[in-house]
């Protein structure tokens, strides 16, 4: 009984151990996006992104207007800091897949933008593939 129960807290521990190592790689990933935006490294942005992410929100005439990364992440110069404050604000996530909401305050703007982020975990880690977005002014 002893050892089972020893048995049982070792694995516990691994399984908890892993969870919270998937958890901090999505993290990293999302941060790479957070603040490669603010702080103007597109390289972070390449590095969170999958090459085919689109990014999706609805334009003021009602319709869904998409927008390929690769020209999201031209509108960012090297060095070039940006009034952004990002924070994450929910990650769930099974085996290799996982999604994220991320609210960026944009100040400057009076505009709270509400992300939502698909990711995949592939051999070369946590990729976003896919960004819904809205906003609200304030």
């Amino acid at each position: 009984m002893k050892k089972t129960i020893i048995l049982m807290c070792v694995l516990f521990g691994m399984i908890s151990a892993y969870a919270q190592n998937e958890k901090d790689q999505i993290k990293k990933t999302l941060l790479d996006y957070i603040e490669g935006t603010a702080n103007g490294e597109p390289e972070r942005l390449k590095q969170a992104f999958h090459p085919d992410l689109n990014l999706y929100a609805v334009g003021e005439d009602g319709e869904i207007k998409a927008r390929s990364g690769q020209k999201y992440i031209e509108i960012f110069t090297d060095g070039k800091k940006r009034n952004r404050i990002g924070k994450i604000v929910s990650i769930d996530y099974e085996n290799n897949a996982a999604i994220a909401k991320i609210e960026v305050d944009m100040p400057g703007m009076k505009r709270m933008y509400t992300d939502y982020l698909l990711l995949l975990k592939s051999k070369d880690g946590w990729k976003i593939v896919h960004k819904s977005y809205t906003f609200r002014s304030y």
